[in-house]
């Protein structure tokens, strides 16, 4: 996914509780579920991020010599200016963009 196009707040946001257990009718359920979702947004932007920032690495086994990279550094405050992965979760799930099912029990 594309999560640098998103529409999720960068700042907090209050939301409506009815709308949020909308598609589940239980609170609890819809946060468990935006909540892994969550952690997936999360674990494939610092895959991302570790990708590109390897490409800037230098291995030196000297501690004096730290250089400062500029690509290096824009490329981290890219990533430190998007939004939290928890806001693009709750976004996806108030447009419907989050699969979930519940197994039946029997």
């Amino acid at each position: 996914m594309n999560y640098k196009e998103t529409k999720a707040a960068v700042t907090t946001i209050t939301y409506d509780k009815n709308t949020i257990e909308a598609q589940t009718e239980n609170i609890y359920e819809a946060i468990s579920i935006i909540s892994k979702r969550a952690v997936q947004i999360n674990t494939d932007l610092k895959k991302e991020l570790v990708e590109k920032l390897e490409e800037f690495a230098t291995y030196n086994d000297s501690l004096e010599e730290v250089f400062e990279n500029k690509e290096q550094i824009e490329v981290s405050k890219f990533y430190e200016k998007l939004p939290k992965p928890t806001a693009i979760a709750i976004e996806e799930w108030l447009e419907g963009k989050v699969y979930h099912r519940t197994p039946e029990t029997e």
